[in-house]
């Protein structure tokens, strides 16, 4: 019952955001324009010509599989659907004019719309190789002309009816969301490093483990990101909402190509650290006059990543703090190596991490990098 509980507190932040993102007013305008999606191609498919008005429960189908977040996205799925469809079709007419429906061809026809939907060529209509070869054989029967004709017309209905209501209900572009993720990304960056600060100032060695662990979880969150932004990018294509504001993403881009290289930046403070702490091989000795100028080097330059706005009063503040920090850190990194004449590996590695961190987080220009670096360097380089 205790380890019941204990797995239910762990996932609970993601239970959460799950429930959050079901909620979420984008998801909801979504479900609210599926079912009318569906609602209208149910109405208009029984007024179709000829046979294909009999089967009208399709239109509601294709209307269905069309809903993407994305205009884009609805495009790609109901032409990717409609082409999934024909070629299961077209399977099944071969079928149908040769040896006709049977024990053996219809596994095998089966078969064959398994073996080419795995060419990649129908994307989310892939299922619909096989699917529609197998409907038309055995649903379709005798009237296998008929029955064809109708699935594909029909859901040809509901895939321009909710390509319709998907275009005239504009979704609004994803680039708010991306860029919020982004910065909550720089706010756990800056959390993190925080933590490592902590850790190597608490009694030694450190209790607390949760900061070596969350360092993987980094790189995870990175690629969360770029499919976020590309899902932004994709929900301004063709959108009429986003019509005038091509590159808005473009800086959004460039940020978390920023804070990626932090990251690793940070995980790799956290592993040599974590190296050190727990005696891991290739570890070295932190030399017991470290942690404290570490610690403060770590909550300088971690308040440094969690600015946003570049070149303003606090932004400079925390820079010229984080700058000290780090030249405390080399000088302290000097004067031990001199008086114990060895190396302090630990610390040069980390001073060099962070003084990468603070030129990389001033949101500079390439040709400002180099006042950046020389504004960190410790007096007397």
């Amino acid at each position: 019952m205790t380890n019941i509980r204990t797995r239910v507190r762990a996932r609970r932040p993601g239970i959460v955001r799950s429930l959050r993102e079901a909620v979420d007013p984008a998801r909801l305008l979504l479900v609210a324009k599926t079912a009318l999606a569906v609602g209208l191609a149910w109405l208009i498919a029984p007024h179709t010509p000829g046979v294909t008005d009999e089967y009208p429960y399709y239109a509601p189908l294709g209307a269905l599989v069309t809903m993407y977040p994305t205009l884009m996205g609805s495009v790609r799925s109901g032409l990717q659907t409609l082409l999934g469809l024909a070629t299961g079709i077209g399977l099944a007419a071969i079928v149908v004019l040769t040896v006709g429906p049977t024990w053996w061809s219809i596994p095998a026809v089966v078969g064959v719309g398994v073996l080419v939907s795995g060419t990649g060529w129908f994307g989310v209509g892939r299922e619909y190789v096989p699917m529609a070869a197998l409907f038309v054989l055995i649903v379709g029967g005798q009237n296998a002309d008929e029955y064809s004709l109708g699935y594909l017309v029909q859901m040809g209905v509901g895939v321009v009816v909710g390509l319709i209501v998907n275009l005239v209900i504009a979704p609004a572009p994803l680039t708010l969301a991306a860029a919020a993720k982004v910065d909550a990304f720089r706010r756990q960056l800056s959390e993190h490093l925080h933590d490592i600060g902590s850790a190597v100032s608490e009694s030694w060695p450190p209790e607390h483990e949760k900061w070596a662990d969350d360092a993987s979880s980094l790189a995870d969150t990175t690629s969360e990101l770029r499919t976020a932004l590309s899902d932004a990018d994709d929900s301004r294509r063709g959108n009429p909402r986003a019509f005038g504001r091509r590159g808005e993403t473009q800086h959004i881009h460039a940020e978390l190509a920023r804070l990626d290289r932090i990251a690793h930046l940070i995980r790799d403070i956290s592993d040599e650290t974590a190296d050190t702490i727990w005696d891991r091989p290739g570890a070295l000795e932190l030399d017991a006059a470290l942690p404290e100028p570490l610690s403060a080097a770590c909550h300088a330059v971690a308040e440094v990543i969690v600015q946003q706005d570049p070149l303003t009063p606090a932004d400079h503040r925390a820079r010229g703090e984080a700058a000290r920090a780090i030249r405390l850190l080399l000088a302290t990194v000097d004067d031990r190596t001199i008086d114990v004449r060895r190396s302090m590996g630990p610390g040069v590695l980390a001073a060099m991490q962070l003084r990468r961190i603070l030129i990389l987080s001033g949101h500079r220009e390439p040709e400002e990098t180099a006042e950046d670096e020389a504004a960190t360097e410790p007096e007397g380089a």
